[in-house]
């Protein structure tokens, strides 16, 4: 048999290299994601700053996403080509896709750090950063310092499932925690000690950021598997065609997450100020600083169970590859149950014990509205869990098989049709509760349309004519 890069992908058992490479993926993620959660931790436990400065880490935190949402189409492409490519014996496409995601996530990252600062006041204006004058400002000032870090932050998260693909997630998953572990330090000195505000916070982020940037490139200098040339390094238009397909549906299910955090922002703003409490100057910003933190442990229980699934695409992708079918449909199943437990365990957090979690993010500081509320929008935003963690399961595990257009239709549906339709639609019936309601009606609906599409791919996965074409249909995709 021909020997090819990673071929252990192929031989040891599903288990333990879903063991391998999920746990140091949802360890990157996680810290990724506890950069802006550290940040509004600190934020909210400064007397200075409090339930306004809340609100500004939430009105940019959408922002944050679309500059994530670019570079994972980048990242999580590449990684699913590049594996793809190995378990097929194609090495000189795997180093020249590599090579092409390095030059356009340089590029893509300029573009929008300038947009984003040519366009601040309008786009913070948008995403519902008006709802008082101090939150506006205090916005202003936490967008502008991470703007400037956007390059870093860009290149850092799009090289880690790059890495990933080279058969090394640890390393990922420790150049994520030297950074987090930078912002970590920084924060309460920037923002206690030196009293610099919303600056300090994103100063601390930036640094942390700049750090991963620093480690993704030493070891793209020192790759394994795939030993980058300089020719690898063009734009290689036929290539980024294939593993942007690839990573689309990771572009997506974040860039809609924006579009449904626009809308469901600016029905806060909007029926807030029709609440009888929160129409109240010293309240307007607590909806919005509220449902921004019961989104940011959302936010962490979503990076468990993305984690998974990507830490899955080296994989399931040279499995495809090499044509082992069984061995997909075996980690699938895995997939699966793992992903329903951790909505499951998530789900018994939330509803036992929703005082302690919003006490983490300065309760104590607020007022009564301020518990009360937030009591309320986790136990009621969060409460179909397990269905929401099927969901993303499902949406990446099809895009590592090759059904981009699959996974793709259903994220679009699950985070535009249903998250922003139901966020502008249920609050004409409920008010501000309706904006809760959004998210479970949401993922209800979801799960049921993507029930449909797993147990179509279960049977294809099942059948051995069905098993060859469907290898020989992902290979053809990079041929």
């Amino acid at each position: 048999m021909e020997h090819r890069e990673n071929s252990f992908l192929e031989q040891e058992p599903v288990g333990k290299l879903m063991m391998k490479y999920a746990i140091p993926c949802i360890i990157s993620l996680l810290v990724a994601a506890l950069y802006n959660i550290v940040d509004q931790i600190f934020i909210a436990n400064a007397s200075y700053l409090g339930s306004n400065g809340n609100a500004a880490n939430t009105v940019v935190f959408p922002l944050t996403v679309v500059a994530l949402a670019i570079a994972v189409m980048i990242g999580d492409g590449a990684c699913a080509f590049v594996s793809i490519s190995l378990g097929s014996g194609r090495s000189d496409d795997a180093h020249k896709s590599i090579g092409s995601a390095v030059v356009l996530c340089v590029i893509l990252s300029l573009a929008v750090t300038v947009l984003y600062l040519i366009f601040a006041n309008g786009i913070l204006t948008a995403f519902g950063g008006t709802v008082n004058a101090q939150t506006f400002k205090q916005a202003q000032s936490y967008f502008f310092w991470i703007t400037v870090g956007m390059p870093f932050y860009m290149f850092g998260q799009a090289m880690n499932p790059i890495i990933r693909s080279d058969g090394s997630p640890r390393f990922a998953m420790v150049s994520t925690l030297a950074g987090a572990g930078v912002n970590i330090i920084l924060d309460p000195v920037f923002i206690y000690v030196f009293k610099w505000g919303m600056m300090g916070a994103a100063l601390a982020t930036i640094l942390g950021q700049i750090l991963t940037a620093i480690l993704a490139i030493w070891y793209l200098c020192h790759m394994k598997a795939v030993k980058l040339q300089r020719s690898s390094f063009g734009f290689h238009l036929n290539l980024a065609r294939k593993y942007l397909a690839l990573g689309m549906t990771s572009f997506l299910s974040q860039i809609s997450l924006v579009a449904a955090m626009m809308a469901i922002n600016n029905m806060i703003q909007k029926y807030g100020a029709l609440d009888a409490v929160f129409s109240r100057q010293e309240y307007a910003q607590i909806p919005m600083a509220v449902v921004g933190i019961v989104m940011k442990f959302f936010q962490i229980v979503i990076s468990i169970a993305v984690g998974m699934a990507a830490g899955c695409i080296p994989v399931v992708g040279y499995n495809v590859g090499a044509k082992r079918n069984d061995r997909v449909k075996a980690l699938f199943t895995r997939l699966l149950v793992c992903e329903f437990a951790v909505g499951a365990v998530a789900l018994l957090i939330v509803e036992c014990f929703p005082r302690q979690l919003i006490a983490i993010f300065g309760a104590a500081n607020e007022s009564q509205a301020y518990t009360d509320f937030a009591v309320k929008a986790f136990r009621t935003y969060l409460c179909l869990m397990p269905l929401a963690t099927v969901n993303k399961g499902t949406f990446i595990y099809l895009q590592s098989v090759g059904k981009a257009l699959a996974s793709t239709l259903i994220s679009l549906i699950r985070e535009v049709v249903f998250g922003v339709g139901f966020a502008l639609l249920l609050p004409l019936r409920f008010g501000l509760d309706g904006v809760l309601y959004s998210m479970p009606v949401s993922d209800l609906l979801t799960f049921v349309v993507a029930a449909f599409v797993l147990a179509a791919t279960y049977r294809q996965l099942s059948s051995p004519s069905d098993l060859r074409e469907a290898g020989k249909a992902v290979v053809a995709q990079i041929g």
